[in-house]
């Protein structure tokens, strides 16, 4: 299975600050979480009991002030409208201390959903939607690397560098972040035909051929993954994975070519 070449993605790029200029639209309002429902582990769609999800000081919250343990109540805050082709930008920051029981693993690490199942689909007990993330890492102050905007592809399957993989994660080539600072991430989506991911502006991986398929996924209805099916289209859902983690100026630019007009 074989990546095709995107002839004219960088045509699209190149364009984009023109479209721009009165097409973005604000997924998030600074003011509270309207167009927004959660989905957290152990409980059904639209139940957030500890108030993992906030709005403090105009920024969107993810905190575990209200949990006694984590308990691998792993939880998505999804956005109301699924989209196929589009460009989504944000900023993020890890704050505060990990949650109480959360997985070493889970330390600065959290992520945006895109092409994710309909939450509505999914059972209290499922702990990943069937999406790709474009996960979030932050520094460890190890000295050692741990790059941000990875792939990683819970219940779903790629094309990179050319060749099919069922890896799960794999590693961009965006620098390493520590401390508190704020992280500026873009996301073009262009259906199941190719997701770039970029830092601060610049392009850190690409890949395609996105379809559904293998594991990373508990709880689920085994009719929602289905092995080979092209993922075209989804919604959006932001992780709340054991750290606390604070979100800004979410942004959406649709690129969907408008509908032809009805013939009278």
């Amino acid at each position: 299975m074989m990546l095709k070449t995107p002839v004219f993605f960088v045509g699209l790029l190149i364009c984009m600050p023109v479209l721009a200029q009165n097409q973005w639209q604000p997924l998030f309002n600074g003011t509270d979480l309207s167009g927004w429902q959660p989905k957290i582990r152990g409980y059904e769609w639209g139940e957030d009991p500890a108030s993992t999800f906030t709005v403090e000081d105009g920024l969107l919250t993810v905190s575990y002030a209200n949990y006694d343990d984590f308990n691998n109540q792993f939880g998505h805050l999804f956005y109301e409208t699924p989209y196929s082709q589009y460009r989504l930008r944000l900023e993020y920051r890890f704050t505060g201390e990990q949650a109480p029981g959360a997985p070493a693993w889970a330390f600065k690490n959290s992520g945006v959903m895109v092409h994710s199942q309909d939450p509505q689909t999914m059972p209290a007990a499922q702990d990943f939607p069937v999406s790709i993330e474009v996960q979030f890492l932050g520094g460890l102050g190890d000295g050692k690397d741990r790059p941000t905007a990875n792939m990683c592809s819970p219940g779903t399957h790629i094309v990179y560098q050319g060749k099919f993989t069922d890896t799960h994660c794999i590693p961009s080539s965006a620098p390493t972040f520590h401390d508190d600072q704020w992280v500026k991430i873009d996301v073009v989506v262009l259906g199941d035909y190719q997701i770039s991911h970029f830092v601060n502006g610049v392009e850190v991986m690409s890949y395609g051929g996105i379809t559904t398929g293998g594991g990373v996924v508990s709880g689920h209805r085994p009719e929602m993954k289905p092995e080979g099916k092209v993922l075209d289209a989804g919604y959006i859902s932001l992780q709340s994975e054991g750290h606390p983690i604070q979100f800004r100026n979410i942004e959406l630019l649709n690129l969907e070519p408008p509908a032809p007009p009805e013939v009278q």
